[in-house]
């Protein structure tokens, strides 16, 4: 993949949206990209459906709260990226986070949050936001963790590699940062893993990619979730790359076991695609 030229930035009213603007400023320094930043929050009036059937003066308050809402998010993008002639604000979509989806498929990157449940904008957004958008747009994405830090990311990577289209299409998109890493490791579960990892290593040796260290984890590929964040903790790896597993089911969304247990628990950054 070459390195990514249009990033498409998730807004909203949480308190790692700053977080994320600050990134996605790095990233489009450092690949010479434009990054579009979007708020997307439900409406009020789809928060508190109930408001319809008020009187008007109760529709009224619920677009006000969401004008509000909207001038907080940005004056924190203004605050953010001050200076900077690569970030673009874009008004939200009339049709909220489906708008949002729309727009993801014309970026090489998506720039997201990982669910805070404790944060008070939490119901900002449905609850299947993160997923649906990693599933229905198929763009890679680098998910930021709801704590911690976020400094430079890329110098120490890991790669969760499993023989599958998503865990190549998270390499592919990868390769930017791979190819600039200091450190690159590779970890595989199951049976073949060693195998596997060798092959992967021939793949990205021939894309430019050298000194990876190889970590097969043997047969066992039970709780992948938090075996892998325990590893990259070990490894003081700032960056993770895997496939996003997941699908559609009677209009909820169904995450493989270790994409579900990263969406919950991460606690780095997170490069994942469907």
């Amino acid at each position: 993949m070459q390195t990514p030229k249009s990033i498409l930035l998730h807004l909203d009213g949480s308190v790692r949206t700053a977080e994320r603007i600050k990134l996605a400023r790095q990233l489009a320094e450092t690949f010479d990209a434009e990054v579009t930043a979007q708020p997307c929050t439900l409406s009020a009036l789809m928060r508190y459906p109930y408001a319809i059937e008020a009187a008007a003066e109760a529709v009224a308050i619920m677009q006000e709260i969401d004008k509000d809402a909207r001038d907080k998010m940005h004056a924190t993008f203004m605050t953010h990226s001050e200076g900077s002639q690569r970030l673009h604000w874009v008004e939200p979509e009339n049709d909220g986070p489906w708008g949002f989806g729309r727009r993801a498929l014309y970026a090489d990157l998506l720039i997201l949050g990982q669910r805070d449940r404790n944060d008070p904008m939490d119901g900002e957004l449905p609850g299947d936001f993160l997923p649906s958008v990693l599933v229905q747009s198929g763009r890679p994405a680098l998910v930021l963790p709801y704590a911690g830090s976020i400094g430079p990311i890329g110098r120490n990577v890991l790669v969760a590699w499993k023989e599958t289209r998503e865990s190549a299409r998270a390499v592919t998109a990868a390769l930017p940062w791979l190819r600039q890493a200091a450190h690159v490791h590779a970890v595989a579960y199951g049976v073949g893993a060693e195998t596997a990892l060798q092959s992967l290593q021939n793949y990205l040796r021939a894309q430019g990619v050298q000194n990876m260290a190889l970590h097969p984890a043997g047969d066992n590929d039970d709780d992948v979730g938090n075996k892998l964040l325990s590893l990259a903790s070990d490894l003081s790896s700032d960056l993770l790359v895997m496939g996003c597993y997941g699908h559609s089911r009677a209009r909820e969304w169904v995450m493989g076991g270790a994409t579900l247990s990263m969406l919950q628990w991460m606690t780095l950054p997170v490069l994942m695609s469907h």
